[in-house]
């Protein structure tokens, strides 16, 4: 008679918490694959906050620093207080915001008002051409005023400050010019070569003579053309600022010349 084969031994059973354990698990590692899948990482911003770290607090290569009075970083501790007031990557404050508006709004008030002056210049210069006067003069305009600049012998014999006659239909167009600005603030500025003045010369030196030459173009104006003196003022610069070399004789001959700005923008 044979015998009948035992039956094999049945594994354990498992445990029902196990099972549940189990499940939960590979659901919370599903539910975070979503959620990666969805994120995105911004590379700019994780290297600028990667930079901070590495040239600021240390927490990277090598070395132990400190944020002002926190706890060191690179030990492993991360429990800086309030680390959001040394560190943000989100932009610019609000005060860089005003400093950025500020400097956008000057931008275009400067661009607005150096559009303004040229379009005066233009108007002055057609003005002069129309009058068949231009010769001898050259306008100038930058954002806070038009300038005139007259050539010295135009208005001057050599080593004196009394206008000649000649000259004196050319101031007589520039005074009707400037009445339109009559709200303006006309700045009359006298220059000169480096040549001293003689001996027998009645101006001791060159800047009182620029001066000098400032006046009766600004005395002439109020004679003759019944400008303001208040809405004038003159000043001489002799020698000092050249706008061409005093080497030559042509440089020379730019440099004595009277200078007529008028200002826009006026405190």
């Amino acid at each position: 008679m044979a015998r009948s084969k035992k039956a094999p031994p049945e594994p354990p059973a498992i445990a029902p918490w196990m099972a549940t354990f189990s499940d939960l698990m590979n659901l919370l590692l599903c539910f975070f694959v979503l959620l990666f899948s969805f994120s995105t990482i911004d590379a700019e911003i994780f290297e600028q906050i990667s930079q901070s770290f590495k040239t600021t607090v240390s927490v990277l290569p090598g070395g132990a620093s400190a944020i002002g009075e926190g706890t060191l970083l690179s030990n492993g501790v991360s429990n800086l207080e309030e680390f959001s007031n040394y560190f943000d990557v989100i932009g610019p404050s609000e005060s860089e915001k005003e400093e950025i508006e500020i400097d956008d709004y000057e931008t275009k008030l400067e661009d607005s008002k150096l559009e303004e002056a040229e379009k005066e210049a233009g108007e002055i210069e057609e003005e002069l051409k129309e009058s068949s006067i231009e010769t001898g003069i050259e306008v100038n305009y930058t954002s806070q005023y038009v300038e005139l600049v007259l050539n010295g012998s135009l208005l001057f014999n050599s080593g004196t400050a009394s206008i000649k006659t000649d000259s004196k239909p050319l101031l007589n167009k520039i005074g009707d010019i400037l009445w339109k600005y009559e709200d303006c603030v006309v700045e009359i500025i006298g220059h000169t070569d480096n040549v001293i003045p003689t001996k027998n010369s009645k101006y001791e030196s060159n800047l009182q003579l620029s001066c000098e030459r400032a006046i009766s173009v600004a005395e002439y104006l109020n004679a003759e053309k019944g400008l303001s003196m208040s809405m004038m003022k003159t000043a001489g610069r002799g020698e000092y600022e050249p706008v061409a070399s005093n080497d030559t004789s042509a440089g020379r001959a730019q440099n004595r010349r009277v200078e007529i700005k008028i200002h826009f923008d006026v405190e």
